[in-house]
């Protein structure tokens, strides 16, 4: 097991901290209280992330790969925070939870179509592919789950940035922010975060570039996603 911080435990081999599910946890801003739905939530770590900034959240997380429910479940109960994990495919989502029952949702989903991508097998097939889990699908789940003026969060890869808002607004869910990475200023963009609104009106927000790194190493915006800022 890896020991992160904040308490959040991961096997090696599957569930590594990315810097794409810290980027989607700092990028996310849900309301005092709001209750929230990880999609495919892995080993929980976007979940605590998100209850380590604000621990008036109520999480659930579901999870299709037992052993990633499993992590999830132990790290709930590790640091005793408000994170429920339910064992099930998200495709099923109306037999997982009530409609209109979140104010908002989050998700790192897989980020290849099935036949692209690196090569993988089994569970990794899973987590990296859309084998279990298609844009289309993981938006139908976040429409189902959302009630009115609720958010959506998800990071995904820049080249599929109009397929992911193609179907977020077939859910009726409307693009209000959006934010690229980029590993250097100069650098291609590599990820894309962005923001949905359920019944929200056409209006888009442009935030600036995430600079992951500078001539000096880790940029300070880097260093306290990471919560490695220099205390002053």
């Amino acid at each position: 097991m890896e020991t992160l911080w904040n308490g959040v435990c991961m096997e090696d081999s599957l569930f590594r901290l990315g810097t794409d599910s810290v980027a989607c946890a700092w990028f996310a801003k849900f309301p005092k209280s709001a209750k929230v739905c990880d999609l495919g939530c892995g080993s929980g770590a976007i979940a605590l992330m998100l209850l380590a900034s604000d621990p008036s959240l109520t999480l659930t997380g579901i999870e299709l790969m037992p052993r990633a429910a499993q992590t999830a479940k132990e790290n709930a109960a590790r640091n005793g925070l408000p994170f429920t994990v339910i064992e099930g495919d998200l495709r099923k989502i109306r037999d997982l939870l009530p409609a209109g029952s979140m104010d908002g949702v989050i998700s790192n989903p897989p980020y290849f179509p099935v036949g692209s991508g690196a090569a993988a097998k089994g569970e990794l097939a899973q987590a990296r592919s859309e084998e279990t889990c298609t844009l289309s699908q993981l938006t139908a789940a976040m429409g189902w789950l959302l009630k009115t003026g609720g958010r959506a969060v998800v990071v995904h890869r820049p080249e599929r940035l109009a397929e992911l808002i193609f179907h977020l607004k077939q859910e009726q869910l409307e693009p209000k922010r959006i934010r690229f990475v980029r590993h250097r200023l100069e650098s291609p963009v590599s990820l894309v975060l962005l923001e949905a609104r359920k019944g929200g009106r056409p209006g888009l927000q442009y935030e600036h570039d995430l600079i992951l790194f500078d001539d000096q190493g880790e940029t300070e915006e880097y260093k306290r996603m990471y919560h490695r800022h220099t205390k002053e």
